[in-house]
């Protein structure tokens, strides 16, 4: 692995200018003393000549000339899903480390090709899981580790969001199954995340699709879901809601605790029942925030624990190998879709 990063700032830049990017260039000024923006790139001329004037650094329309350049430390990919494969494997042959948007590919072998890639480097690579240092769930992920639930028997997710016809017209890209992928793995990836991340492996999915947009891929799909733990579960997501954003909710029911987190975006712990109380409990309304955004405010934090690694104090939270586990169940979620049968998990052995 590269040496740390000890004696100056950590430089790096951002690839892609779009939507989520915002959130990245917001991280980077929050951790000015340890980061140093020294380039972006996007292949739109105004999109870059705007970002180029607006941060006051060099643009460049291409990842080679901006690694040769700018001689980043790590990249932010926040360019679309499909081409973080490459875009990855790009940086680790230049010796940069990658910081990846979710998904952090479309298709299963991008994303093992990508932890190899950069596994060969020696160089890292972190896939951006922002929702998990959101208040509300750090709770929560308490809870299941101290096992307050004592066996969990049920767990259900919901994602009702609405995502109209002029969304998906911003760009060629989206709601392709290349570069963008579906509501599973590009609206819901962080929502699928979590039942990785909070209950456990996976045993079996089994999942249903549709779509009602002129998109390729789906806008509404259920999944059912049993863990290896015995636990049984299901997700609805839809990005057809009317007038707008409704829900983003996890409710996990076991046989000594209920928990539900809502809002739009599980940002309200709206139920907190357990047998046996403890002392954060009278945390809960603290941890709860109102938000505009379905992105949270977890991406500082997230950024926090990156500055960490590249100085060598600490081990990454969520590294290329972690996000393999939600990439897996979304390749088995639509593997399942497509040809109308349970799909168990691992992928391979």
């Amino acid at each position: 692995m590269n040496e740390p990063i000890k004696d100056r700032k950590i430089r790096i830049a951002v690839v892609g200018c779009g939507r989520i990017s915002k959130n990245h260039f917001g991280a980077i000024e929050r951790h000015a003393e340890n980061m140093e923006l020294v380039g972006v790139c996007d292949t739109h001329g105004p999109t870059l000549e705007q970002h180029e004037n607006a941060y006051k650094v060099p643009g460049f329309r291409s990842l080679p000339e901006l690694l040769s350049t700018a001689e980043p430390d790590v990249i932010s990919l926040c360019s679309p899903s499909g081409l973080h494969p490459e875009q990855t494997i790009t940086a680790a042959r230049h010796g940069v480390h990658v910081m990846t948007e979710k998904p952090m590919a479309t298709r299963w072998q991008d994303g093992v090709r990508m932890v190899k890639a950069c596994d060969e480097a020696g160089v890292h690579l972190f896939v951006v899981k922002q929702n998990r240092r959101n208040a509300t769930l750090q709770l929560l992920k308490r809870a299941v580790a101290e096992k307050r639930f004592g066996r969990i028997h049920m767990v259900h997710l919901n994602v009702f969001w609405s995502r109209p016809q002029s969304y998906y017209d911003q760009a060629k890209w989206r709601g392709t199954w290349e570069f963008d992928g579906g509501a599973f793995m590009n609206q819901a990836s962080h929502y699928v995340d979590l039942l990785d991340w909070l209950i456990g492996p996976i045993d079996k999915v089994q999942a249903m699709v549709s779509t009602t947009r002129d998109i390729e891929v789906e806008d509404t799909g259920v999944l059912n879901v049993r863990w290896r733990n015995g636990a049984l579960g299901s997700m609805s997501v839809t990005m057809l809601t009317y007038p707008k954003n409704l829900e983003g909710s996890i409710t996990i029911l076991g046989e000594q605790g209920t928990a539900r987190i809502g809002g739009v975006a599980v940002n309200d712990i709206q139920i907190w029942d357990f047998a046996e109380p403890r002392d954060y409990d009278a945390d809960i309304k603290a941890a709860n925030y109102e938000t505009t955004s379905v992105y949270g405010f977890g991406h500082p934090l997230y950024y926090k624990n990156v500055v960490d690694v590249l100085r060598g104090e600490a081990e990454p939270e969520t590294d290329g190998r972690e996000g393999l586990k939600s990439l897996e169940v979304l390749i088995a979620a639509y593997l399942s879709a497509r040809d109308g049968r349970t799909v168990s998990l691992p992928l391979e052995y």
